[in-house]
């Protein structure tokens, strides 16, 4: 896998969904430490390294926005998600450049 995914939003796009009540599922591929120093709220945390094992958690008709710390790991788990038929979007910047709010 190396990334490679037909989607991307931006940290603003996410963020006027959100103010917008958009119905999608965002998930954290991050790692525990890394979820546990501040989310997305309402994400659903789901370690890249779980993502093929976990990903039937998802609905794979909603549009799913998948987000780490800077936009790598969620584009590898965009990849994977994507062969497997799921509506995915990466968002580029990661939670480096997200400036809404968190948990």
């Amino acid at each position: 896998m190396a990334g490679k995914f037909s989607k991307a939003v931006t940290t603003e796009q996410v963020a006027e969904w959100i103010e917008q009540g958009k119905t999608m599922q965002i998930v954290d591929v991050r790692e525990q430490d890394e979820w546990d120093s501040g989310h997305i709220s309402g994400a659903k945390h789901i370690p890249l390294g779980m993502i093929g094992s976990r990903h039937t958690e998802l609905d794979p008709k909603k549009e799913t926005v998948m987000v780490c710390r800077s936009g790598n790991r969620s584009g590898l788990a965009c990849e994977l998600l994507e062969s497997l038929g799921y509506n995915v979007s990466n968002m580029t910047g990661g939670m480096m450049n997200w400036a809404g709010n968190i948990e």
